[in-house]
């Protein structure tokens, strides 16, 4: 029976190329050697992770706020001379999210084998993702891990009060759509048949808004089954089609042309571009690796392919500033303070006044959109539902009339 273990490697080849591969060897020792002989440059060479780490879809997420206490924890205790491997093994023992304990733990038992904490922290891309990983690898290399941390975490917090602010902004009208298409549905299916009853009883010719609604409740009832089909059909094929490049980059553009969020949108995107930005240069991040993981991070595929394209003409040579006009994205004003920045060698301390102002300007896009959609979302769920109940009281009250006259 082998002993051998199973290895995932990934190395750098003289071209500069980024491989990646397994290897069975029976210790790390050999997948070293193996790799020099093709002469190729080991970066991480880890495990294969087996069932013990392969967590289920019951186990508990790692929540934002976890990662920032653990990273606030550990740069005091980095910051008070305690070893990296002690500190580990402190907070790994606190833990009660089993999850980040298994993934602290493998961390510490990497760390105790040789590997660097960055390194180690690469085995777990779900929970720390290359901007942690590779601040934290600039931050050792530098020797001011503590610092690193510190910086770590505060850009953790400000990023997901970001997304806090924008889900708020998002879900009062899909939560206010949500309950207008339940209630309308409720009142065409299951009301509107009750009142048609009593009218078909009492004779003569109904209103033409109320025959228009009962039409409407009929054919409905007749096809309620295609709707819901026809509904879900529509999510499947929207999912599937924005699952590609293509359809997501379309998404995407669409997104930020929309009146009110399409500006919201680009904000959002400025505000995590120059805070990503600002956070890995001053950390000693190299400017094209800090385009490439600010890019991927982006969530928009419009704005990802425009960093590439700034990442690209950076590359060759240019200033930051030239390329990220071109791609019209940014506002004006952003390009020209970064342009401010390049050539006072301040870039990193520009980048993060752009940040700081613009989640100002976040927050109060999204109070003055919320207080805008509010009342609109209101009129329009109110006068649907009041036009179909005008429309089943319209008989009742001419009714009344022809009796009273």
């Amino acid at each position: 029976m082998s002993t051998h273990t199973v290895w995932h490697w990934e190395a750098r080849a003289r071209s500069g190329e980024l491989k990646k591969g397994t290897h069975e060897a029976a210790t790390e020792r050999d997948v070293h050697v193996y790799l020099r002989q093709r002469e190729l440059n080991p970066i991480v060479v880890r495990k294969q992770l087996g069932p013990k780490l392969n967590l289920s879809f019951l186990a508990p997420s790692v929540k934002r706020q976890e990662i920032v206490v653990f990273v606030r924890q550990f740069a005091t205790m980095i910051d008070a001379g305690l070893p990296l491997v002690q500190c580990l093994d402190l907070i790994a023992s606190q833990q009660d999210n089993r999850t980040f304990k298994a993934v602290l733990t493998d961390i510490k038992e990497t760390v105790a084998g040789g590997s660097t904490f960055a390194q180690a922290l690469k085995r777990h891309p779900k929970v720390f993702d290359d901007l942690f990983v590779n601040l934290v690898a600039a931050g050792e290399m530098g020797g001011i891990l503590d610092t690193i941390l510190n910086r770590l975490a505060a850009y953790i917090e400000k990023n997901a009060k970001l997304a806090r602010q924008v889900k708020s902004a998002m879900a009062y009208p899909v939560g206010i759509s949500v309950v207008a298409a339940v209630v309308i549905f409720v009142l065409l299916r299951f009301v509107i048949p009750s009142f048609e009853s009593m009218f078909t009883s009492m004779g003569g010719q109904l209103p033409g808004l109320t025959q228009v609604v009962i039409n409407l409740s009929h054919w409905l009832a007749a096809n309620t089954v295609f709707v819901l089909a026809g509904g879900t059909a529509f999510v499947y094929g929207f999912k599937r089609v924005t699952a590609t490049a293509r359809g997501r980059y379309v998404f995407d553009g669409f997104m930020l042309k929309l009146p009110l969020f399409g500006a919201l949108l680009k904000k959002v995107a400025v505000a995590r571009f120059t805070r990503t930005m600002g956070t890995m240069l001053a950390s000693g991040v190299p400017i094209i690796e800090a385009l490439d993981i600010v890019s991927k991070a982006s969530g928009n595929k419009v704005i990802e392919e425009g960093l590439v394209f700034v990442k690209e003409q950076v590359g060759q040579g240019s200033l930051m500033a030239p390329p990220l006009a071109k791609t019209n994205i940014f506002p004006n004003m952003v390009v020209q303070m970064i342009a401010v920045g390049e050539s006072t060698g301040a870039m990193d301390v520009m980048l993060t006044k752009i940040a700081d102002f613009y989640d100002d300007e976040v927050e109060a896009a999204v109070n003055g959109l919320t207080s805008m959609m509010e009342p609109l979302m209101m009129m329009v769920l109110g006068g649907i539902v009041g036009t179909i109940l005008v429309a089943m009281y319209l008989p009742i009250f001419t009714i009344a009339g022809a009796v009273g006259g």
